[in-house]
């Protein structure tokens, strides 16, 4: 699963990258830096700890990449 969201605080969006097949768990936030993780739990974790709605151009498209996240926590063959 890839995501790429606007945020307010500039121009580049947001990249939340889950790539289960390739073990990729990773976040290019919007300044260009970026955070690693060694499972998809702890990149979700990272992202509901991290970010709220408020933070981007459009807070459902945020709460529904959340919600799909979650749900691949209980259902990883999503």
């Amino acid at each position: 699963m890839e995501y790429s969201l606007c945020s307010l605080d500039s121009s580049l969006p947001v990249e939340v990258t889950l790539d289960e097949d390739n073990g990729r768990y990773m976040i290019r936030k919007s300044d260009s830096s970026g955070e690693f993780f060694n499972t998809p739990y702890e990149l979700i974790q990272w992202v509901k700890s991290n970010f709220s709605p408020e933070d981007f151009c459009d807070p459902l498209e945020f709460q529904g990449m959340v919600k799909e996240l979650t749900e691949y926590l209980v259902n990883p063959s999503y």
